[in-house]
Order: C-alpha cells, then structure tokens, then sequence
C-alpha cells in the first residue's frame, strides 16, 4: 500500500511539474495574434472554399491584416461584412461587384455527341484520360459528371441533362468549381441586370463542331460585328466577353445563328 501510495505521488507531482512548464513555456512562446485577425474571421462565411487565392477563411484574415488582400478579398461576403471589415481595418468600405459561375457549355445530352459509351467511376478528370479525351464528340465540352458540383461549398450546382446548372442566388463565385473542371469548362461572370454569357467552349471549327454538338458556336464572328460596345472579341474560335463594356443589349443573342449566346436578367 505504500509503494502505491508513492507511485501516486511521484506521477502526481511529475504532472504537476509537466503542467506548469507547458504553462510557463505557452506564455514564453506563444505567438502573438492582431485581435483584428479574429474580428474579420468573424465576418467571413467559414467555406474555407479557397476562392480568394489563400488557404482558408483564417489565412484570408490575416492576409487582409497585412495588407496582402483587400477587404472585398472574399467573394462570399455581403455589403454588410465588407463595411464591417473595412471598419475594423480603417479604410473606405469597397462595395464587391457580385459574381457567379456558369458553364461555357450548352450541350445536353440530346445535343451533344457520344463517341462510345462510357461505364467506369464517374468522374471528371478520370473520365478526361479515357481515349479520345472521354466518351463526347467534343473534347471540349462538360463531361457530366459533376465534379464541379462535388466541390461547390454553397450546393449551388446541379447537373441537368448532362451539364451543370448555377443557382446565382447561392452561387458566391469563389471559383472552386472552375479549378475543379478538367476542361476549363466553369467560369465566372459577374452579376449584372442584364448581360450574356457564351455557352460554347469549343475550339474546333465549323463543320467540326456541327459534327459533334448541336448547340456548338461555328466562330461565325456575326457576334462581333453586331456588338455596338465593341464588348466582343474573339479567341480563337470562341467569342468572349468584355463584361466591363458589356452593355446588356442582347443584340449577339438575337444575331447567334446556334444561340449560343445567352441573354441573362438578374
């Protein structure tokens, strides 16, 4: 019983002394933290989505703290977070222009053309090294497996008819799905009354493209040349848009003879 009792001791007085090092060794090294950091991370959503180049709403605090990121850095913040930070951080509060992502792709699965049928895992990036860029025609286009959807942090996306479909109002652009798609189909617009997205991604050419999809732009460039904002220019064969100039007219819907151009009211 005495050995027991001094066993208990000894442990006891070790986890004592162990106790108030870590304590006294805590408060040596301990690293100190701007409290403006923890009053921003209060204000961001908490998705950790990525969108604002760092990792996480954390890393996002601090970068604003030291003057790495804007105020507006997180795409997901209201007006009302972006007042409340610009507060805290002392400068004017810069309203952020909303943004959502779309799909540069059109192509359902009655429009679009299979090559063969694909039966394996049912993702992206696998189904992209299948031969011939995967199962569609067009090795441009969405592949339908949604993993931009997997990674949306809103549960903003769905995948209708083999393409992905946005719900603006949960969309927050942070961009996560665009790294997410194997073939760059996802991109990001911003948020206006009225303004047009290009629903094609395909650089192949006319005859090509008919071949492959119904709905695919043929870089016919009627587009360009209708647009009185001079908003449109082509790469390559697809037309993008200048948003900046980008009036909302609908004059290039009207013109696309594929419609693939789309008119977008908020």
């Amino acid at each position: 019983m005495t050995g027991i009792l001094i066993a208990a001791a000894v442990v006891g007085a070790v986890g004592i002394l162990i106790g108030v090092f870590l304590g006294v060794s805590g408060e040596k090294f301990k690293v100190e933290v701007d409290e403006r950091e923890n009053l921003i991370r209060e204000q961001l959503p908490g998705n950790n989505c990525g969108g604002c180049g760092y990792a996480g709403c954390d890393a996002c605090a601090k970068a604003i703290v030291e003057g790495k990121a804007k105020v507006n850095a997180c795409a997901g913040c209201s007006d009302e977070n972006v007042a409340v930070i610009s507060s805290i951080m002392g400068v004017e509060a810069e309203a952020a222009q909303k943004r959502v992502a779309y799909a540069k792709c059109s192509g359902t699965c009655d429009k679009a053309k299979n090559n063969y049928t694909y039966i394996g895992v049912e993702d992206c990036k696998i189904a992209a090294q299948m031969q011939g860029g995967g199962p569609k025609t067009c090795t441009y286009g969405c592949l339908g497996f949604g993993n931009c959807k997997k990674v949306c942090p809103c549960d903003a996306i769905t995948i209708v008819n083999g393409v992905p479909v946005v719900d603006d109002n949960k969309c927050i652009g942070c961009g996560s799905c665009v790294l997410a798609c194997p073939r760059q189909v996802m991109a990001i617009r911003p948020v206006k009354k009225r303004t047009v997205a290009v629903e094609c991604n395909s650089q192949d050419k006319g005859k090509a493209v008919i071949d492959a999809c119904a709905s695919g732009c043929i870089g016919c460039t009627l587009c360009v040349k209708e647009c009185p904002f001079e908003a449109i220019t082509m790469n390559g064969n697809i037309p993008v848009i200048d948003y900046d100039k980008c009036r909302g007219c609908g004059k290039c819907a009207l013109k696309c003879p594929k419609k693939v151009i789309r008119l977008i009211q908020a």
